[in-house]
């Protein structure tokens, strides 16, 4: 099997570890994750403990298939090691190249401070560094929050719409 080119360890930054998400992380995740205000714009309701430690379970499971690896992180404070939320990657490959789509939430009581731009940057920094040039993010059209991380990370917005959400992506190097 032809794996991406990207090593799934931790990630930091000077104030920020993100480290590869297991099921145990559900425990403390649920309490940063169940805010009803994160399902503004992506819908759906806070997931219950046991709701989360399924979905999980499925991620570390992934897809079952070789085009396609599902990355996830917890994103944690480096002082107190405290989880403050999640960045992910979707890698495909296709045509011999692997491409990524981003995504990054951050949980409620620590918005505010910058962790979603410095944990999205060291993602896509991450994965520009193994050779993954291909990486966009879905964003709401009226998440402006969202759409200054993007930027942040170097991402920028395109004419395309997913779902009703506006493709961001690197230009191209």
């Amino acid at each position: 099997m032809d794996r991406p080119p990207f090593d799934l360890g931790d990630l930091t930054t000077e104030r920020l570890r993100l480290t590869p998400l297991v099921p145990d992380d559900a425990e403390e995740m649920v309490e940063v994750l169940g805010d009803e205000r994160l399902h503004e714009f992506i819908g759906g309701a806070p997931a219950s403990l046991a709701e989360l430690q399924e979905r999980y379970l499925r991620m570390v499971a992934g897809p079952g298939r070789a085009d396609e690896v599902w990355c996830n992180w917890i994103v944690r404070r480096q002082g107190d090691d405290r989880p403050v939320g999640t960045v992910q990657a979707t890698l495909v490959r296709a045509d011999g190249r692997w491409s990524a789509e981003v995504a990054w939430v951050i949980g409620v009581a620590a918005q505010g401070k910058g962790f979603a731009s410095e944990a999205a940057l060291a993602l896509v920094d991450g994965l520009r560094a193994q050779d993954v040039d291909d990486v966009r993010a879905n964003i709401h059209p009226d998440h402006a929050a969202s759409a200054a991380v993007a930027r942040a990370a170097g991402l920028q917005p395109t004419d395309r719409t997913v779902d009703g959400e506006v493709v961001w992506e690197l230009p191209a190097t």
